[in-house]
């Protein structure tokens, strides 16, 4: 069984694809997919226009438009997965401090020097705000 990290990159991968190459998702998959992977990119993909106003909001200076693809996906599934833990499969939620944690590592590996720190401030803002609402 590959490692829960694993599987989020691989929901990562699928959504970049499908965003950079204006591919239908479910082309972008693996034969092999696993199927945590799959619920993930797929609740991503459907919850996209809140977690693409989360981004805006709190990427000051920034444009949608002007974040790499990538940076894009990254930040749009640690989104999901600190906003709506509810939406994955019973003992898939992780908790907030862990859902930043690997998409900063997933940055510092896959984009350029300034990602990481780009992609913690975002997350790190939203989470607050999202607490500060009451709404763990």
């Amino acid at each position: 069984m590959a490692r829960r990290t694993d599987q989020r990159r691989a929901a990562i991968w699928a959504l970049y694809q499908s965003d950079l190459l204006d591919r239908p998702l479910a082309e972008t998959f693996p034969r092999d997919v696993h199927a945590f992977t799959r619920v993930l990119a797929s609740e991503v993909k459907e919850h996209q226009p809140e977690l693409d106003a989360m981004i805006s909001e709190h990427s000051s200076g920034w444009t949608l438009g002007r974040i790499a693809p990538l940076e894009r996906s990254i930040l749009r599934v640690a989104l999901l997965e600190l906003m709506h833990p509810e939406l994955l499969p019973g003992d898939h939620a992780i908790p907030p401090e862990g859902a930043i944690n690997e998409a900063v590592e997933t940055a510092k590996e896959f984009c350029g020097a300034e990602a990481p720190g780009f992609v913690n401030g975002i997350l790190a803002a939203a989470l607050r705000d999202h607490q500060s609402a009451g709404l763990q």
